[in-house]
């Protein structure tokens, strides 16, 4: 990952370490785990002093999650592909279904600047950007003044045009 932006476009530092499901879990620091593991070590990681958060598959109905799982403080939504448009709408049911309040960042292989715009409008609000994509640019996609208009409302909040 070349930089993480924040909803606003500016760099923010990654202060969470992604684990495999088979690496050992650290005794301090903020990890992200997989749900497979998260389910296998609900209780272990819930007692943790540091936050954890969970990525979720694409292909993970958002609607049958746990609340434990929605009590995480950052849900990690993964973009495997660019034709692959599931995570989009995990963003807006974790947002406007479970009213989730915590981060929600994007990662993998379509984070690129041509997208921030729409996943931002879908309530995603931390975007790992691959490492081909060009920081000055991926801020000015962010950035209100270049923002596409929007005819209807969204996560973003943005006024619609009508």
């Amino acid at each position: 990952m070349s930089a993480l932006l924040s909803l606003e476009g500016s760099v923010i530092s990654d202060a969470y370490t992604l684990l495999a499901d088979d690496a050992v879990l650290p005794e301090s620091g903020a990890v992200i785990v997989s749900l497979t593991r998260w389910q296998a070590e609900t209780a272990a990681l819930a007692a943790r002093s540091a936050p954890v958060a969970v990525k979720l598959a694409n292909t993970t109905d958002v609607l049958t999650l746990s609340a434990d799982v929605l009590a995480r403080p950052m849900l990690v939504l993964d973009f495997p592909a660019f034709g692959d448009g599931r995570a989009y709408s995990q963003a807006r049911r974790l947002r406007d279904r479970d009213l989730y309040q915590g981060v929600i960042r994007a990662s993998g292989a379509a984070i690129v600047a041509d997208q921030l715009a729409m996943l931002a409008r879908c309530g995603i609000n931390e975007f790992a950007l691959r490492d081909d994509q060009p920081l000055a640019v991926c801020q000015a996609a962010l950035a209100s003044e270049t923002k596409p208009l929007p005819y209807q409302t969204a996560q973003d909040r943005s006024s619609a045009v009508f």
